[in-house]
Parts: structure tokens; sequence; C-alpha cells
């Protein structure tokens, strides 16, 4: 049985949490369609928690949020602080958006915001063969993000790539880091929402193109139960 622990980096406006709840929300909801016994832990960062220490945990996923992790925010470096350590004891974990980004910062790669603008609605990604992770040769999934991993660290082999974000899924060397930048936690409708909110942010041909494109079959839940059993590896990753 799996227990994952997944730190809150961002909220959900609270207008749409009502009806879509929270990001940790969304993972569990994708967790437990993999894995309907996991148990999940949330560590809210904009709620205050304190930031457990990694070496007592089985599994780790960071989400996304609005934030920029180059924003120098107090606790970002405290963030990073806990992902290298994560990473030196080989606890499974998974980043998204946010998260694949603050992964990357803290293990020696380059993020910032991308001359490309808004990537938004449903992408299709190109899949590295044989990675162990992920078996299909390309994934259609939702995002919503201006920044990217630029370089990513020595340590990571690109796993997921587009012509728009050429590093958009990273595994790690220690075998336990799985980044995604976009959003397999998302339904249609959030997608749909995180679309409306770029209105007036974005260019109207990339959000009308955005909108029009989450009509098209996507590839969530193949990818969110490649997660969860990435983040149930524990026992075959430290042996």
């Amino acid at each position: 049985m799996a227990r994952i622990t997944i730190i809150e980096t961002g909220q959900v406006p609270q207008k749409y949490r009502e009806r879509h709840g929270s990001f940790p929300d969304m993972f569990e909801r994708m967790v437990r369609a993999e894995d309907p016994t996991a148990t999940v832990d949330i560590v809210s960062i904009p709620n205050g928690d304190a930031l457990p220490d990694p070496r007592n945990l089985e599994a780790v996923l960071i989400t996304g949020a609005a934030a920029g992790v180059y924003d120098g925010l107090d606790w970002i470096a405290p963030l990073e602080d806990f992902v290298r350590t994560a990473y030196a004891n080989r606890t499974p974990m998974v980043g998204v958006c946010f998260g694949h980004q603050l992964i990357a910062q803290a293990l020696g790669g380059t993020v910032r915001k991308s001359e490309k603008g808004w990537g938004i609605g449903r992408h299709v990604y190109q899949v590295l063969p044989d990675n162990g992770v992920i078996d299909d040769e390309a994934v259609a999934i939702a995002c919503s993000h201006q920044d990217q991993v630029m370089e990513p660290p020595n340590d990571a082999l690109t796993i997921l790539s587009s012509d728009f974000t050429p590093h958009a899924g990273l595994l790690y060397a220690n075998g336990a880091t799985l980044t995604l930048q976009p959003h397999p936690e998302f339904d249609v409708e959030f997608a749909q929402v995180c679309c409306e909110l770029r209105i007036g942010k974005a260019p109207e041909d990339v959000v009308a193109t955005a909108r029009e494109s989450l009509a098209q079959p996507m590839d969530h839940a193949k990818l969110g139960g490649a997660i969860t059993r990435f983040l149930a590896r524990r026992s075959t990753s430290s042996s």
C-alpha cells in the first residue's frame, strides 16, 4: 500500500476550489484511480505547514503553483534543500509543473520564462522509447505554463518532449525521481478553467486553439497510473 506525501506549493483560485478541489485533491483522485488503497498525506506550504524530513517519507509528490521557482520566495530555498535530501535518500519523488521546475533547479538545472509564451490546452509529447516508466510513443496531456526547464540537470534524462517544451519530462539517475511539465491530475473541465484564466494574458488565438484542443482524446489516466506506480516503487528502489 502506497503512502504518498503531497507537498502543496500553490492553490487553486478560491472561486474554482469548491467545484474542482485543491491541487492535492486532484492528485489524490489521480492516485486513487490507480491504487484505491493508497494513503495520502498533505503538507501545505501556503497554509504554513512545516516540511517533514523526506528520509522519513515513503513517497513525495510536489504540485504546481503560480509562483516561479526563481522568484526568491522565502519557502523556495528550504524546499530545494528538501528535494536534495530526498534525492540523496532515493525517496520516490514526482514533481509536476512548478514541482518539475523546482526539482530541476534544486539539482542544478536552469529554469526561466520561455520566449514561446504560454503553453495551455492539450499538448502532445513524444516519449523516449524503453524509459521504464511510460510505455507509449506519445501522450496527450493538458498543460498550463510559461516557465520551462531550459537546461536539465546532468543527472536527468529527458523522457517527454515536444517542440514547444523540449524538456517536458525528466527521469533522474537515482532511479527514484520523475518530473513532468504537463498536468495529468487535471480533468478536462479544469484544463478549460486554466485556458479561461489566460484570457487577456495570452494571445486570443492561443487561448482559442487551446480551448478547442481539449475536445480531443487525452492520456491523463494512463500517465496518472504510471506516476502512481512509480511512487510505489520504494521497496525495489531501496534494495
